[in-house]
């Protein structure tokens, strides 16, 4: 169970930062999920022309309010972030191979920020078991050598899920652009909580699990479509520095 929140446009990182931060301590949590505080590690992608692929990222495994002024992300100029704060579902997956953005690295790299669990998609790979729900329901639902996602076709995937599981919500972040995936399983026991809203004003976009008092008044904010696949064109047209392995790239990164 996780906070998710993606901005894009003209906007100040230190504010996208500080908006997670606050739902990471339950200080904006208003709703009916199981935990407001979400401690496990937290992980951030963002637009960053000289960066390989043209994508920056940053993991730690520390809270994010202990941890976030070590990072670079409060000092970014750039036209898209997506901040990430995590709460382990199980204890047993806590740590640097957990934690989000989760990667597959290539020619055509892919990152990937999940907010829910899916203990059942791995039925859907062909796996006798589930090692980390997150990476099989990456794998699932944005599937090797995928270089857009088509709306319908990953709502069909989605609605394909074995019951069991709670949310799907995710954003999907590759060279070209980024998708916010907004899907809950009709059974779950907390729809608020994997809720997502959506401030659009003249200078940015900002789609967040929270609403985020800070950034705009509660009544400037509207729910996300249920049941969407929102596409993120970038705003700029930088492109990719160069296409080689995300795996040789530098990273920020605090184990």
């Amino acid at each position: 169970m996780c906070r998710l929140i993606v901005a894009t446009g003209d906007f100040r990182a230190a504010d996208i930062l500080a908006a997670a931060e606050a739902m990471s301590c339950g200080r904006t949590a208003d709703h009916d999920g199981p935990t407001d505080v979400h401690p496990n590690g937290w992980g951030a992608v963002w637009r960053q022309p000289d960066a390989p692929f043209g994508l920056g990222r940053h993991r730690d495994v520390r809270p994010l309010a202990e941890s976030s002024h070590e990072s670079p992300v409060p000092h970014l100029s750039t036209d898209f972030l997506a901040v990430h704060a995590r709460h382990a579902t199980l204890a047993k997956n806590h740590g640097p191979q957990f934690t989000h953005p989760l990667e597959r690295a290539g020619s055509f790299p892919w990152l990937f920020l999940h907010n829910g669990f899916q203990p059942t998609v791995h039925r859907l790979l062909g796996m006798e078991g589930s090692e980390f729900d997150s990476r099989e329901y990456f794998d699932y639902i944005v599937p090797a050598g995928t270089r857009r996602l088509d709306e319908q076709e990953t709502l069909d995937r989605l609605n394909a899920i074995p019951r069991g599981g709670s949310s799907g919500n995710a954003i999907a972040v590759n060279p070209y652009g980024a998708y916010v995936i907004h899907w809950t399983s009709p059974d779950t026991m907390a729809p608020r909580y994997f809720g997502m809203f959506r401030l659009q004003t003249a200078r940015s976009l900002v789609i967040s699990s929270e609403v985020i008092p800070d950034l705009a008044p509660a009544d400037h904010w509207e729910p996300l479509k249920p049941d969407s696949v929102t596409e993120i064109p970038w705003t700029t047209s930088s492109g990719p520095r160069n296409r080689y392995d995300l795996e040789g790239a530098p990273i920020h990164a605090h184990d």
